[in-house]
């Protein structure tokens, strides 16, 4: 199984947010995006929090995460 990174942080800096703010605009609770936004890979991300970030950055899916580890 392979480990992805959410480039939370990287969309976040290029519409000037703080995580704190995409937590608010997102829906999601600030602790999971803080989670999310630090850690350097996951096995496992809940696929309703992808959406809801897709959605608050307008951008798809896929382009939210990047495999860091095959």
């Amino acid at each position: 199984m392979g480990l992805v990174r959410l480039r939370i942080r990287e969309f976040a800096s290029e519409r000037g947010w703080t995580i704190e703010e995409v937590s608010e605009r997102s829906g999601i609770a600030y602790t999971t995006v803080k989670n999310y936004a630090k850690s350097p890979g996951l096995a496992t991300v809940d696929v309703t929090s992808l959406q809801k970030l897709a959605q608050t950055f307008d951008v798809l899916m896929e382009d939210l995460f990047e495999v860091v580890q095959e």
